[in-house]
C-alpha cells in the first residue's frame, strides 16, 4: 500500500480498533455467510500484511450498512475503510464480482461522459405537470433504467416517481424534472471509482444550478445519501435543501396541507441503510405510514437503528449470503402479519422482490411491497396510485 492509502486508512480510526469483535457479532454478512469478519479486515488493514488485502474479494462483501459502527466502542468507520481499500484495489485493476454482468455499472459510467445526451423524460405520463425551472426539483434517479434491466421482476419502480410527482401536483406544485439528470454516482463511489463519481457529481450539480431549484426531493435513499453525504465529502458544495419524499410528505400532513383517509391496512417498514444509519432519518417515514390513529404501522423484530439490510450494496457480490439475509428480512416482515411492506428506496424493493422469485420463499414469506409515495396516494381522497 502506498503512503497516501495508509494515511487514508488512519482517518477511518482503524488503528484504534480494540479487536473486541462486536462488529462481527452484528454484521449480517458474518451472521449469514460465516467466514467474513469486519474485525479481521480491520486488523489486516492496520497491519498492512504485504498489501494482500487489496487482492481479497472479501473487500466487496461489506454492505457498508453501518451496523458495525452502531456498536463499535472505538468509532472505527468501517464503511469508510471499505471504500478506501476498494479505491486502492480499483487503482490496481482489481474489483469485486459485479452483479448482472456489470450492466448497471456500465450504464452509470456511460452517464459520466460529458458527450452523453440523456433522454430522461420519456417515462413521464402526459397528465403529469413538470417544469424546466422552479424552486422544487424532483430527482428521479436510475429507476427508469432498473425497470428495463429487471423487466422479468415486473417491478414498475417508475410508479414511485410518478406518484411522487402526482402528489406534488395535487399540492399545487409543478416540480422541475431534469432532462439532463444523470446517475448520482452512489454505487461507483462505494466501489472505489472516485474519479467517475466526481464527474457525475459535477455534471448533476451543474444541471441543477441552471434550474434555480432551492429544494431537491428524492424517492431513492441512496441518491439522497450521495447528495447529502458523499458530494460534500468529495469537495462539492450543495447549496439546495435536500429531502427524502417521506420527509416532505410528513411536513405537508402535519401542516394540514395533505389530508389522508383511514384505510383498513397494516404496514411494516424496511429502513434503508442510507436513510437510517447513514442519515439518521427514522421518524418521518413512520409518521407517514402510521396513520392518524397511529395503529397502521407494525415494526419488525429488527427495526430503526438495528434494522437488517436488504442484503446487497452497490451491485456487487450478490450471492447466497445475500439471499439468506433477504429471506430473513422477508421472514421478519411476514411475522408482523402486516398487509404490505413499505420501502423508501428502490434498491430494497428490487432485492427483496428478486428473492421472492424463489417459490419456497414466496410461499412461506411472500408479502406485497410498495413505496411510500404509492401508499400515500392510496390514502388521498379522490386519487389513485395507478
Amino acid at each position: 500500500m502506498g503512503v497516501a492509502l495508509k494515511d487514508r486508512i488512519r482517518t477511518t480510526n482503524a488503528l484504534a480498533c480494540l479487536d473486541c469483535g462486536k462488529c462481527t457479532s452484528v454484521c449480517p454478512v458474518s451472521r449469514f455467510g460465516g467466514q467474513y469478519s469486519p474485525r479481521l479486515m480491520v486488523r489486516e488493514s492496520a497491519q498492512n500484511l504485504n498489501g494482500s488485502l487489496l487482492q481479497n474479494y472479501d473487500l466487496w462483501s461489506c454492505l457498508t450498512c453501518k451496523r458495525c459502527l452502531a456498536v463499535c466502542p472505538s468509532n472505527v468507520q468501517y464503511n469508510e475503510l471499505t471504500q478506501v481499500l476498494r479505491s486502492g484495489a480499483t487503482a490496481q485493476g482489481f474489483q469485486g464480482k459485479c452483479s448482472h454482468s456489470g450492466a448497471v455499472h456500465q450504464f452509470q459510467r456511460l452517464q459520466a461522459n460529458e458527450t452523453y445526451q440523456p433522454h430522461r423524460l420519456d417515462w413521464l405520463p402526459d397528465d403529469l405537470k413538470v417544469a424546466e425551472e422552479g424552486e422544487i426539483l424532483y430527482y428521479v434517479g436510475c429507476t427508469p433504467f432498473y425497470d428495463v434491466l429487471f423487466s422479468e421482476l415486473n417491478l414498475d419502480l417508475q410508479q414511485a416517481a410518478i406518484n411522487s410527482i402526482r402528489l406534488l401536483n395535487h399540492l399545487g406544485i409543478t416540480p422541475v424534472v431534469m432532462a439532463e439528470e444523470r446517475c448520482c454516482g452512489h454505487d461507483l463511489y462505494w466501489n472505489g471509482e472516485g474519479e467517475t463519481f466526481r464527474r457525475l457529481a459535477a455534471l448533476n450539480l451543474g444541471a441543477i444550478k441552471k434550474t434555480g431549484a432551492k429544494t431537491i426531493l428524492f424517492s431513492c435513499a441512496e441518491c439522497l445519501s450521495a447528495f447529502k453525504e458523499l458530494y460534500p465529502r468529495e469537495g462539492f458544495h450543495v447549496s439546495t435543501a435536500l429531502q427524502h419524499i417521506s420527509q416532505f410528505i410528513a411536513q405537508k400532513i402535519e401542516a394540514g396541507d395533505l389530508q389522508l383517509k383511514t384505510v383498513d391496512q397494516t404496514v411494516t417498514y424496511q429502513d434503508p441503510c442510507r436513510l437510517g444509519r447513514h442519515l439518521g432519518i427514522y421518524d418521518e417515514p413512520r409518521r407517514v405510514l402510521s396513520g392518524e390513529d397511529g395503529n397502521h404501522l407494525v415494526e419488525m423484530s429488527q427495526s430503526g437503528k438495528g434494522a437488517l439490510c436488504c442484503g446487497v450494496s452497490a451491485w456487487v457480490n450478490c450471492d447466497l449470503t445475500s439471499k439468506h439475509i433477504q429471506t430473513e428480512r422477508l421472514r421478519q416482515a411476514h411475522d408482523t402479519a402486516a398487509d404490505v411492506l413499505a420501502v423508501a428506496c428502490p434498491k430494497c424493493q428490487i432485492h427483496l422482490i428478486c428473492t421472492m422469485k424463489d417459490q419456497h420463499v414466496r410461499e412461506q414469506y411472500g408479502i406485497p411491497i410498495k413505496d411510500i409515495a404509492s401508499l400515500t396516494m392510496e390514502r388521498v381522497e379522490g386519487m389513485s396510485s395507478g
